[in-house]
């Protein structure tokens, strides 16, 4: 079960993936006003035309967890529970998909949290939907702890915090007063 993670994150040869799903090639002829309006969306025609296509489907049921992979790292986002917060002592950092990434205010190290985990699905008061949120986190860091090809690396992040909602449109730089 430990080449999961591994394989996850495991490099493969050739040009790097464009998208995170199953792909295929596609060859398909467009009206230069579609391919201009597509290269508005996305300089990238096939990013262009999965953006629209996302937009129109359906929302997928996510699982509770999923591993989001940047190059050769990964982290884990999963779907936002209060009781996660409550029973391990982590900080979610909410994403703009929905999701949230964990993070921690104290000190703590991934075997504490892990334990924590194990510690609450023991809990015969755990909702099951948390539950099952609480196995899989587990189930990652386990497979990655006894992986020889994923280290289990605890990160920092910077987070901004105010008390009310913060703006949702990018702000320009501020000009250097003097």
């Amino acid at each position: 079960m430990s080449q999961k993670v591994a394989s996850t994150l495991k490099r493969r040869p050739g040009r790097p993936r464009k998208f995170a799903a199953p792909s295929r090639a596609l060859t398909v002829t467009l009206p230069e006003t579609v391919f201009e309006i597509l290269r508005g969306i996305d300089p990238d025609i096939s990013r262009a035309i999965a953006r629209i296509a996302e937009r129109r489907a359906p929302e997928p049921s996510r699982p509770a967890t999923e591993l989001m992979v940047f190059g050769k790292r990964a982290v884990i986002t999963v779907r936002p529970t209060a009781t996660l917060e409550r029973r391990t002592g982590v900080s979610l950092v909410p994403l703009p998909d929905g999701r949230a990434l964990i993070s921690f205010d104290q000190p703590t190290t991934v075997e504490e949290l892990e334990l924590h985990l194990y510690d609450a699905i023991e809990d015969a008061q755990l909702a099951p939907e948390d539950r099952r949120l609480f196995q899989e986190i587990g189930a990652i860091l386990k497979d990655a702890r006894r992986s020889r090809d994923v280290s289990l690396l605890r990160r920092s992040i910077i987070v901004l915090e105010s008390p009310r909602p913060l703006r949702t449109a990018p702000t320009r730089p501020r000009k250097a007063k003097g």
